[in-house]
């Protein structure tokens, strides 16, 4: 044994290597001692961190090596990471490279009977821009996460997002819509370091409100609400102006309202739709529509429900009052009132739901909105309802929050005419039955005498308001329920 001193070791030709021992030596680093790398190494084994794989894109099942990083692009379908054998101190990484772990997840496996957190069994990476490390510990734990990450690079550049039950890209541009037709959280995990990136387009639809029964009222539309972002290009409805909202990186959750229910008697008001809620805003169920006796006037709502019948024989008739729209107020207005009934004879038709761009129409509107009067002092048409708004905020246009249309009476001047239901919102017919384009459904239209003929239903994920029943007994429909849709900028 002996101790060499030096101050440098230098190879005996230019450039020539130096080598430490024989195979099998070992050379021991005492506690204390400090090397310092002012060049490259190789072989010294791990850091903490890995060898990026940037040349091998992963893209189906692969098993990882010790010391490795990858990429993970599953845009094409779901794949399988192998975990190889793990000692302990072994690294793996792995990263969303095309951000859709959530659509297409990725799946961990370990090795033979090895653990992924004390378990033996797989893992799954589901969440949009993650990345992960694992590192094996030991036997007991096996691979432990050391590093779990949503946020990347490319994510930095606008909103990362989830939820919804329907998330995609717009065919009109670099734009991302998340819908919601149900409740959920709309998840805000990365932010642009440019602030008007950070800007939500959004729309906000309440429940619509259901019919009225015998020659009952149109139901009225849910609130709509909209709010187009300085960053954005598609075409809004003629009331956009809602408050404008500048994400932050939490979640937020999505209340989307359900439809009001058709009046369970002809005495009885119909149900108002439910409220739909989003950042702190909310758009009103629609109002339900007024009955054929008692109850003969329109609920409140983000769109007022028709006013029923003036009622049966030896009913003094009277006015009945349309409901409220843009109950509670907003600005710009949610919606509008529901259409009044001034006949003031007995069995008259019903008026129409007031929908987001006007009133519904009053029982027996001549001219644009419904024909002339039908059956004498008694029978008449029911009113239309009130306009449904269109935006383009999917990509492509669609009418929203609709009044659904008013019953019609059972009174006939003959067996050849029929005293035909208010067409609902937009563009549909009573006495066929069509649904409109704004959601609203079509009130009742009586097309024999006495024979009763039911209101549609608001269609779904639109807040368009139920249609009335038509003659006697004619059954109102149910309001359509709300949506929440958001959009913003990814490119």
């Amino acid at each position: 044994m002996s101790e060499v001193k030096v101050n440098k070791l230098t190879p005996r030709t230019n450039c020539g290597t130096v080598t430490l021992g024989d195979s099998g030596d070992s050379f021991t680093i005492p506690s204390g001692v400090t090397i310092t790398n002012n060049g490259t190494q190789t072989g010294f084994g791990r850091t903490g961190t890995v060898d990026w794989q940037t040349g091998s894109i992963k893209t189906a099942t692969f098993t990882a090596a010790n010391g490795e990083g990858y990429f993970a692009n599953t845009s094409g379908g779901s794949f399988t990471m192998n975990l190889p054998a793990g000692t302990a101190g072994n690294i793996v990484s792995v990263v969303d490279y095309t951000n859709t772990f959530q659509t297409n997840k990725l799946t961990i496996t370990p090795n033979g009977s090895q653990k992924i957190g004390g378990t033996n069994d797989n893992a799954e990476l589901t969440t949009e821009g993650q990345s992960v490390t694992f590192v094996y510990v030991d036997d007991t734990e096996g691979w432990k996460n050391v590093q779990d990450s949503t946020s990347n690079v490319v994510g930095q550049a606008f909103i990362t997002a989830s939820g919804g039950n329907c998330v995609s890209t717009t065919p009109c541009g670099s734009f991302k819509i998340h819908k919601f037709t149900a409740p959920g959280t709309f998840t805000v995990s990365g932010l642009s370091p440019t602030p008007a990136n950070n800007e939500v387009s959004y729309i906000l639809v309440g429940g619509g409100g259901g019919g009225g029964k015998n020659r009952g009222g149109g139901g009225g539309a849910g609130g709509f609400r909209e709010r187009k972002s300085a960053v954005d290009t598609y075409t809004a409805s003629p009331i956009n102006g809602a408050p404008s909202i500048t994400v932050t990186a939490q979640g937020y959750s999505i209340v989307v309202g359900g439809g009001g229910a058709a009046s369970t008697g002809e005495s009885v008001r119909a149900s108002n739709g439910v409220d739909s809620t989003a950042f702190g805003l909310t758009s009103a169920g629609g109002g339900g529509g007024g009955g054929y006796s008692g109850q003969n006037d329109g609920a409140n709502g983000g769109s007022g429900g028709g006013a029923g019948s003036s009622g049966p024989s030896g009913n003094p008739g009277g006015t009945h009052s349309g409901g409220t729209g843009n109950s509670p107020p907003t600005s710009p207005a949610q919606g509008f009132n529901g259409g009044q009934n001034t006949r003031g004879s007995q069995n008259s038709g019903a008026a129409g739901g007031g929908g987001a761009l006007n009133i519904g129409a009053e029982q027996d509107t001549p001219g644009t909105n419904r024909g002339a009067p039908i059956g004498g002092s008694e029978g008449g048409l029911g009113g239309d309802g009130g306009k449904g708004a269109t935006t383009c905020i999917t990509g492509s246009p669609v009418a929203y929050a609709g009044g659904g249309g008013g019953g019609g009476s059972d009174d006939f001047p003959s067996c050849t005419s029929a005293d035909d239901g208010g067409t609902g919102g937009m563009m549909g017919s009573g006495a066929t039955g069509t649904t409109s384009l704004a959601g609203g459904g079509n009130g009742g239209a009586e097309t024999n005498p006495g024979i009763p003929n039911d209101g549609q239903n608001g269609t779904a994920n639109t807040g368009g308001g139920a249609g009335g029943g038509a003659g006697a007994q004619g059954c109102g429909g149910v309001g359509g329920s709300g949506v929440v849709i958001i959009r913003y900028k990814v490119g």
